[in-house]
């Protein structure tokens, strides 16, 4: 008896230890596309009244934001980007406007054009669509400290996820 009520107490335990995720409160849907919340919670500071402002609409491609709030606060921002012509993603990243600066772009070795950044990062892909040949997708994090080197890590995982679930929602041809 004693060894069930053990082995009950233990399982109790985990099953409450599962429930309590750090995660709570980020949704598995970030302006249309699925991902691990494990992934975003390195990204965020706050998940207190979240709601997104998106203006992305995939079946016209027309580029677009799509901004991830808590509270009045952007945690993650988007821009969804159609054009003719491929986009030179360092171009993107050095620019002055801050539609789709990353600081500190660097390249990876990815099946798709990305660079990553200390706040953000740009991935890129062929995807024949009604606004055009190529689709580029910028990430930025403007919670994250432009002296804070310790998420380029957490940005790259998440891009690796997000901008391949991205593509398979965007019905390239």
């Amino acid at each position: 008896m004693k060894a069930r009520l053990s082995a009950l107490f233990l399982s109790s335990a985990l099953v409450v230890s599962c429930g309590s995720s750090t995660d709570k409160g980020i949704p598995d849907v970030i302006c249309g596309t699925r991902i691990a919340p494990n992934l975003t919670r390195p990204l965020v500071t706050s998940t207190e009244d979240w709601h997104e402002y998106d203006r992305v609409d995939r079946a016209e491609a027309i580029t677009a934001p799509c901004l991830v709030l808590s509270g009045r606060e952007v945690v993650l921002g988007f821009r969804f980007s159609w054009r003719d012509s491929e986009t030179d993603l360092m171009y993107l990243a050095k620019n002055t406007g801050s539609v789709s600066r990353v600081t500190e772009p660097r390249s990876i070795n990815s099946a798709y054009k990305t660079i990553i950044g200390i706040d953000g990062a740009i991935s890129t892909a062929t995807c024949q669509s009604n606004g055009g040949k190529y689709f580029t997708l910028t990430l930025q994090v403007p919670q994250i400290s432009l002296m804070d080197d310790t998420h380029r890590k957490d940005i790259e995982k998440f891009m690796r996820a997000y901008f391949p679930a991205t593509l398979k929602t965007l019905g390239c041809r």
